[in-house]
C-alpha cells in the first residue's frame, strides 16, 4: 500500500490532499500542532470508510526537537514513502523567535521541510518512485537575505513567509542534486491566493485584508487540481509550479551555488543547537 505524509494536513490544501490520497488508497499520516484538528481528520476518514488507513501524529514542528521527534517515529512506522507533502506554515505579523533561538517563519515554514526532506530521504528512496511537494515560492519571493536569515531587521509578517519561500526553493535545488542517484522527484509549489483558513495572528489592517482573501481566493480544490498532475507524473527531477504552470528553474532563485551555501549554514546553525 501507497503512503503519503502530509505535515500541515489537518487544514486547507494539506488536508485536500489527505482527503484525495485516502480515496486513491493510500496510507496517510498527517501531522499537524492541533490535537483537535487532528480527531476530525480521523473521524472523516472514518466516516468515509477510510479509518484504518488514517493517522495522526501531533507536533510542533517550530522546534528542532519536535522535528527530529516526529521524523524518527515516521521512519520507524512508515519505512517506505511514497508521497511527501510539506505544507505547515503560520503568519505572525510580528517577529516571533522560537525557544531554538530562530525567527518563527524560518523555523516551522523552512527549517521544519529541510529536516523532513533529508530525514525522511532514506524513506522516500524505498519507495519504487518517490515524490516530495514544498509549497515554496517558485523563484518570485526572493532575494535571500543572506546577511539576516533571522529577519531581525525591517520584519513583516507576507514578508518573513516570502522570505522562507524562497529559502524552500533553494532546498529543493540542494536536494535534487545531494539524492541525484535516488528515484525520489521535487516539486515547488506556489499556490497562488487560495481561500484556505489563512493560518496565523494578524494584527489588524492585514486581519481585514486577509478576510478580503478567504472570499476573493481560488477554491482548494482548484488548487489541489492544479498540482495534481505534477505530483503524479513529474516532468523532471525537480520542478517548480505557480498556479498550475511549470515555471523555469534556470532562473538566480534556484542557483545552485546559494543552494549549497544555504545547506551548509543550516547545518551550522543545527549543529550549533
Amino acid at each position: 500500500m501507497p503512503t503519503t505524509v502530509i505535515t500541515g494536513g489537518t487544514d486547507g490544501i494539506g488536508r485536500a490532499l489527505a482527503t484525495t490520497y485516502l480515496a486513491r488508497g493510500h496510507d496517510v499520516l498527517v501531522v499537524g500542532t492541533s490535537t483537535a484538528k487532528g480527531e476530525e481528520f480521523l473521524a472523516a476518514a472514518e466516516h468515509a470508510g477510510a479509518g484504518g488507513r488514517a493517522h495522526f501524529l501531533q507536533a510542533d514542528l517550530s522546534l528542532v526537537a519536535e522535528n527530529r521527534r516526529a521524523v524518527e517515529w515516521i521512519a520507524c512506522n512508515h519505512p517506505s514513502i511514497d508521497v511527501l507533502v510539506l505544507g505547515a506554515r503560520f503568519h505572525r505579523s510580528t517577529r516571533t523567535q522560537t525557544s531554538d533561538g530562530f525567527e518563527s517563519n524560518f523555523a516551522l515554514y523552512y527549517l521544519s521541510r529541510y529536516l523532513f526532506s533529508h530525514g525522511l530521504a532514506e524513506a522516500l528512496g524505498h519507495a519504487e518512485r518517490a515524490v516530495v511537494l514544498n509549497f515554496g515560492g517558485a523563484g518570485l519571493t526572493g532575494p535571500v537575505r543572506w546577511d539576516d536569515l533571522q529577519l531581525r531587521r525591517g520584519y513583516s509578517g507576507t514578508g518573513g513567509l516570502g522570505h522562507s519561500a524562497a529559502l524552500c526553493d533553494l532546498l529543493g535545488v540542494h536536494f535534487t542534486r545531494l539524492y541525484q542517484d535516488s528515484a525520489i522527484d521535487y516539486v515547488l509549489n506556489h499556490p497562488g491566493v487560495v481561500s484556505t483558513s489563512f493560518a496565523g495572528e494578524y494584527e489588524p489592517a492585514t486581519a481585514a485584508h486577509v478576510d478580503g482573501l478567504r472570499v476573493s481566493g481560488k477554491p482548494v480544490s482548484q488548487a489541489v487540481e492544479q498540482i495534481l498532475p505534477f505530483l503524479d507524473t513529474p516532468p523532471t527531477r525537480l520542478t517548480a509550479v505557480l498556479e498550475g504552470q511549470r515555471v523555469s528553474t534556470s532562473t538566480a532563485a534556484f542557483d545552485p551555488g546559494d543552494a549549497a551555501r544555504l545547506h551548509d549554514v543550516t547545518e551550522n546553525l543545527l549543529a550549533g543547537l
